[in-house]
């Protein structure tokens, strides 16, 4: 048991100790966050109270903040709780933050915005960074299940940008329902139940400690809830012959227990209680002002006294959410009822909240209430809160009484949905369409949804069991709407690789008669067979027209030249036109930024990293994984969750960090399907494969490249695409390993396949470096050659510095030593830039025994680039590029003073002491 204050907490030594830690890390100026997750009852709350009374005795400031089911579809409720003390110094923000954070509250100055939530985000952050300077903050969040979707989201992107800052984010959910935006972004410390003898502990300290029979009963019941240990020893205490009773669900015993004590309150009394546990966290002039003069404020003393609430100032507290829920419970349907019509016509000034209360009062179905919560999730729309505004729509629907009506508002609570990135959300709102409406247009986009829902998931199946009907069903009405579903669905057919699914969507397309609009049309042929098609997409990509790309508006939706160029990014990297992909996909996140957009975000982020992989741009290619990973993980997107991991390992494994590699696959693939989701299965085996490479385990290496062809007399690629690119490496490790034989069947194999269409020059050098290592050694050389040929490879460096380590080897062991060397010093620029060490390790072993001795690496260039992070390297160029620390927390989402604290650790990493030096420090983008 550990003192605290004038309070005891019992059992709790391990807890309370990282707690501990954590307020002195920040009392040194350190930052962190911990999510503390447990059952109903576990004790959270009571850990929270007494890590804020450590902060205090530390002279740290405390700033709280409690979810509230009630408040939950509300956008930024629990913001406005958390940062109303110092709303006043938003004056000091930038004008673009200070305009998006009060915007929010509807406290800015009434001229039209667009809402921005990365910049509502971003002012939150740097609020309170600036208070920080007075001083270290610790932020407490209670009941974080209940918080609204917007502030969720603020305080995820916080939790991943509170390095350099003193504050520190403490925050308590249930174990069963751990925001998805918090699950992964935040170290996690579980709250388990007490253990027996802890247990037996807390029932001591009770004022009537139960005992006997009456004590193994509580103990047993209670289970170590500290909660239940608490409220079933005072109810034995009460009625002793309590203890006898048959056992109960736990739940269904707390909540008797807690509902036990109303009916010994006087009638005014529990109205009150009543009232407070329908408005949850209203002002306490609002609930007595709703309950008029039935109550004054000494009624609250009873209850006050009971332990039921606290009230504090001009709020009043329930002591535990289960007692909110047993308060209310406890009620009649007509005294709910009678309390939310009441707490309605109090809140004239207050339309979010007053047309929530007249939802809850509604008897069945009525319009009425259903306009006033759909002209709520407007308002919550314009100010970004799309979560709130797809949960009022969600009610407003259930409250329409012409079933086509709702069915429209589901699909626009699923459009909402969609919007902030929610995929099961949007698949759960477009599933109730089809019993509602035989409407076709409202059933063809509740399908879209709902494809899209599962597109961006790892259930690709189910995506296009919802996208192909839509798109065959319009071809002959609605074409550009088949053209549309198409194009959705051609990215989870990419990504499945199941070969019945793009023939399918290849069929509709011929179908299609020329459009005005040939994107659609244009992604199918390339994502679907970019071999066979490549000439025909080709001529299309060249032909495309792109628009400028306007302005992020309060209609996402509409923003076409934006969709456009995400669509044509993917449709070059699947071309192989590597560097018109990052162009492309480069401007359109630029662009998705400044919107609120986050499940696009995600995806065209993991496609923009792929590309800079292949392009040899590494570094960035781990800042757009890290921000691709980010957004995914905030919005439940399965297939970037796993994905940017496992691409994120291979970048491990090529720069020698073997054991990190593995063990990142190993998390990022648990639980997934991978035979399903075939794109990601044969990344995967290259990845696992990388790594055994790495530590010179050709044998296991082999295993995992063979692996990404099937084992048929004619072998086939695992997935159509991704595969091929592999093969060069597959035949390397056969070599190496006496499988030659097996090697060569894949590889005729595959050139006979290729054969059918026409390849890059990329695939093209891949084949011939395959080729080169299993030829007869009068045949090898014009395969090297041939492979090096094109000036086009150096578009994918890593690839053409493995062809030139392979040729280099070839010749040196035909005694051309001479020959072999400019061909080696090629390849050890790239392997060093790129930071490869088993790479260049090997070549510069190859160049010794060249006759070179090899230079050492240039200091303070690749190796004191490797030492920074993505992020670093981006906050180092652009202040490089004369850029203030408040104008780079601008640009990339972060306060000044994390910034500065960013600066502060690059310049040792980079021989530097200040920052006119970064300019001749850094090499040229790309280099």
């Amino acid at each position: 048991m550990t003192p605290l204050g004038n309070e005891w907490i019992v059992g709790r030594d391990h807890e309370l100790a990282l707690l501990s830690r954590l307020v002195d890390a920040l009392t040194t100026g350190r930052s962190g966050a911990l999510l503390m997750t447990g059952g109903p009852g576990a004790g959270k709350s009571a850990l929270l109270d007494a890590a804020a009374r450590m902060a205090r005795r530390s002279g740290v400031r405390v700033l709280r903040c409690r979810g509230s089911e009630g408040e939950s579809g509300l956008p930024f409720a629990g913001l406005h709780q958390l940062l109303r003390p110092f709303l006043d110094l938003a004056e000091g923000l930038p004008a673009r933050q200070r305009a998006a954070l009060l915007g929010v509250f509807g406290l800015d100055d009434g001229t039209p915005t667009v809402s921005d939530p990365l910049l509502t985000s971003l002012g939150a952050l740097t609020l309170l960074s600036d208070v920080a300077e007075h001083g270290p903050l610790l932020l407490v969040i209670d009941d974080t299940h209940w918080l609204d979707l917007g502030t969720l989201d603020v305080l995820a992107f916080m939790a991943r940008r509170l390095e350099g800052e003193p504050v520190a984010l403490l925050l308590a959910a249930r174990d069963t329902a751990v925001p998805a935006q918090l699950d992964r972004q935040v170290d996690r410390l579980t709250i388990e139940p007490l253990d027996p003898a802890a247990a037996g502990r807390l029932l001591d300290h009770q004022p009537r400690p139960p005992a006997g029979r009456a004590r193994s009963r509580v103990l047993e019941q209670a289970a170590g809830v500290p909660l239940a240990l608490v409220e079933l020893a005072r109810a034995v205490a009460r009625d002793p012959a309590a203890a006898h009773e048959d056992t109960l669900p736990l739940t269904d015993r707390l909540e008797a227990i807690f509902a036990a004590d109303l009916p010994e309150l006087p009638p005014a009394t529990r109205e009150l209680l009543l009232f407070a546990a329908a408005a949850e966290s209203a002002e306490l002039p609002v609930i007595l002002s709703a309950v008029g003069d039935r109550a004054t404020p000494d009624d609250w003393l009873p209850a006050e006294r009971a332990g039921l609430v606290r009230v504090d100032a001009d709020r009043v507290r329930f002591r535990h959410p289960l007692i909110r829920s047993a308060v209310y419970r406890a009620a009649t349907y007509t005294e709910r009822h009678t309390a939310h019509r009441a707490l309605a016509d109090v809140l004239v000034g207050d339309p979010d909240r007053r047309a929530w209360h007249h939802a809850a009062a509604a008897s069945g179905v009525d319009e009425e209430a259903a306009r006033e919560l759909d002209d709520s999730a407007a308002r919550a729309q314009r100010r970004g809160g799309y979560a709130a505004a797809a949960t009022a729509l969600e009610r407003a629907a259930r409250l329409s009484p012409d079933p086509t009506v709702r069915a429209g508002r589901l699909v626009r609570a699923a459009t909402m949905a969609m919007y902030a990135g929610h995929p099961r959300w949007v698949g759960e709102l477009s599933a109730q369409v089809a019993t509602l409406t035989d409407e076709p247009a409202l059933l063809a986009e509740a399908s879209l949804r709902a494809g899209w829902a599962l597109a961006v998931t790892t259930r690709f199946a189910g995506s296009l069991g919802f996208l192909l009907p839509v798109a065959e069903a319009a071809v002959d009405e609605d074409p550009v709407l088949t053209l549309d579903a198409l194009a959705t669905a051609t990215t989870p057919a990419y990504n499945s690789g199941a070969p019945e699914h793009r023939q399918k969507i290849l069929r509709i397309a011929e179908r299609v008669p020329p459009q005005e609009d040939e994107i659609g049309r244009l992604w199918a042929l390339a994502g679907c067979d970019p071999v066979r098609n490549r000439a025909r997409a080709l001529a299309m990509f060249a032909h495309a027209w792109t628009d400028p790309l306007a302005e992020p508006g309060a209609r996402p939706e509409l923003d076409l030249p934006l969709a456009r160029m995400v669509v044509l990014g993917g449709t070059a990297w699947v071309l192989d036109e590597t560097a018109e992909a990052i162009r492309l996909l480069g401007a359109a996140m630029d662009h998705l930024r400044r919107s609120p957009t986050s499940g696009a975000n995600a995806t065209v982020a993991q496609a923009l990293a792929l590309a800079l992989y292949e392009s040899g741009s590494w570094t960035e290619a781990r800042a757009a994984l890290d921000e691709a990973y980010g957004l995914a993980a905030e919005g439940g997107l399965e297939n970037v969750v796993v994905g940017a991991p496992v691409l994120r390992a291979t970048l491990l494994a090529l720069r020698g960090d073997t054991e990190e590699a593995r063990a990142a696959v190993q998390r990022a693939v648990h639980g997934i399907d991978l035979p399903n989701c075939r794109s990601l299965q044969v990344r995967t085996h290259y990845a696992l494969g990388a790594a055994a490479l790495a530590e010179g385990d050709h044998a296991a290496a082999y295993d995992r490249f063979r692996a990404v062809y099937t084992r048929q007399p004619e072998p086939e690629p695992l997935h159509f695409h991704a595969s091929d690119y592999y093969l060069a490496d597959l035949v390397a490790a056969a070599v190496r390993t006496g499988r030659a034989e097996d090697a060569r069947l894949v590889l005729d194999t595959t050139r006979r396949r290729l054969a059918e269409g026409e390849t890059s020059a990329r695939l093209t050098a891949i084949v011939h470096r395959a080729d080169a290592l299993l030829a007869e050694p009068d045949d090898a050389e014009r395969h090297f050659t041939a492979a090096l040929a094109d000036p086009a490879g150096d578009r994918w460096p890593f690839e053409r510095a493995q062809v030139r380590l392979d040729y280099a080897e070839w010749l040196r062991r035909r005694r051309r030593a001479v020959e072999a060397r400019p061909l080696l010093a090629a390849a050890l620029e790239v392997f060093e830039r790129l930071g490869t060490r088993p790479w260049t390790d090997r070549t510069r072993a190859e160049l010794r025994a060249a006759g070179v001795t090899p230079a050492s690496p240039p200091a303070g260039s690749a190796d004191s680039l490797a030492e920074l992070t993505p992020q670093q390297l981006q906050i180092a160029r652009l202040a490089a590029a004369g850029l203030t620390n408040r104008e780079i927390g601008e640009r990339i989402f972060l306060s000044p003073r994390t910034v500065g604290f960013h600066l502060y650790r690059i310049f040792p990493k980079l021989g530097i002491t200040s920052r006119a030096q970064l300019r001749d420090a850094l090499p040229e983008p790309g280099e």
